[in-house]
């Protein structure tokens, strides 16, 4: 049998393990946490230092108003994202499919909110969600702008929606992996081997102030692939 019908079987018997099993979630969620506290991460966060500094002081009790952002990441750079949250409150939109709910339970272990929705469906829903979760209650959402089925690292229209709603500034974000194991899905999904090094990085980002149209949409999603190659050209 092929390597990768091995890998095809093991992906499918963690997948039914997960979906019904609170020990499965458990088990992997350990073995997660496990993996990412190996790994050897360097952070370049200064683009974001003012959302780290009210972080904390809402940390220690301090109240102080939020400027929420939206942080923009490929889908397959998500894996080590536990680490880099640092002390934000932090809100994903998950896909309501049965990987999704996976995902929803292993982000809720790690005290990361969820909004369920996807292109596919009840994406408008979750984006006004997430809009009015950042509005009332300061929280920052992070959303990767491929998934949930790709085209790889090609930009659809939700993200401009929820950071014109929200009025919030869109922070493009890279997650370099230096020794991965990359899988053959649509988005050649990666995984960190342990005690590799990891380098997140933070772009300034921008807001959403035009009127949505085909043509702005079209200027958008340029500007933010572009962003997201400057920060860290793809590793074919």
């Amino acid at each position: 049998m092929k390597i990768s019908q091995h890998i095809r079987n093991l992906r499918r018997k963690m997948r039914n393990l997960l979906q019904s099993s609170g020990v499965g979630v458990s088990l992997a969620y350990g073995v997660y946490r496990l993996i990412c506290g190996t790994l050897r991460y360097t952070e370049h966060r200064e683009h974001i230092k003012e959302q780290d500094e009210i972080a904390l002081a809402r940390k220690n009790g301090e109240i102080r108003e939020s400027k929420p952002v939206i942080f923009c990441v490929w889908h397959d750079e998500i894996f080590p994202l536990m680490k880099v949250r640092g002390e934000l409150d932090l809100a994903c939109i998950v896909s309501p499919s049965k990987d999704g709910a996976i995902l929803e339970n292993l982000l809720h272990r790690g005290g990361v909110r969820t909004v369920k929705g996807s292109s596919r469906r009840d994406g408008l829903k979750a984006l006004l969600m997430g809009a009015r979760m950042m509005q009332q209650e300061g929280v920052h959402i992070c959303i990767t702008p491929d998934g949930p089925m790709g085209p790889r690292h090609k930009v659809k229209d939700g993200i401009f929606l929820l950071a014109k709603k929200g009025e919030a500034r869109i922070v493009p974000m890279r997650v370099v992996m230096h020794n991965a194991i990359r899988f053959s899905s649509w988005d050649r999904f990666q995984i960190p081997l342990p005690f590799s090094r990891v380098e997140a990085h933070f772009a300034p980002g921008f807001f959403v102030t035009e009127e949505l149209t085909e043509e702005n949409l079209q200027v958008y999603r340029d500007k933010l692939e572009s962003e997201m190659e400057k920060l860290a050209p793809s590793q074919e």
